[in-house]
């Protein structure tokens, strides 16, 4: 695939699509829950990250499955246990947020503790 040659504009467009993609108050504690190939359930996912509720966890999973991001995975059963992965595609964020984590560590005061 050939790359586009960027603009600054259309450069800080495609950043800006990225960040939309990502942002929300728990895509991110999502994400890494899911990164590194892991196989989560709805249900493990809330033990996980007991500061949100169940419709917020559902809203967000949802709009990253919408995205392509996150596959979402019905199985057979009364309920029907949900399970979560990331997408070949949403695993490829990972090293794109952890240089963004590195670089925040070298910033002006404002490492991450």
């Amino acid at each position: 695939m050939n790359r586009p040659v960027y603009t600054p504009s259309s450069a800080a467009d495609g950043i800006e699509k990225a960040i939309r993609l990502i942002r929300g108050r728990w895509k991110l504690v999502i994400l890494f829950q899911l990164f590194g190939g892991n196989v989560v359930r709805f249900s493990e996912l809330e033990r996980l990250i007991p500061d949100i509720s169940q419709k917020m966890l559902a809203q967000q999973l949802r709009e990253l499955e919408r995205d392509g991001v996150v596959l979402r995975t019905v199985h057979e059963g009364k309920p029907a246990p949900v399970d979560y992965r990331m997408t070949e595609w949403g695993q490829s964020l990972c090293p794109a947020l952890d240089s963004l984590l590195l670089w925040t560590e070298e910033g002006p005061g404002w490492a991450v503790a």
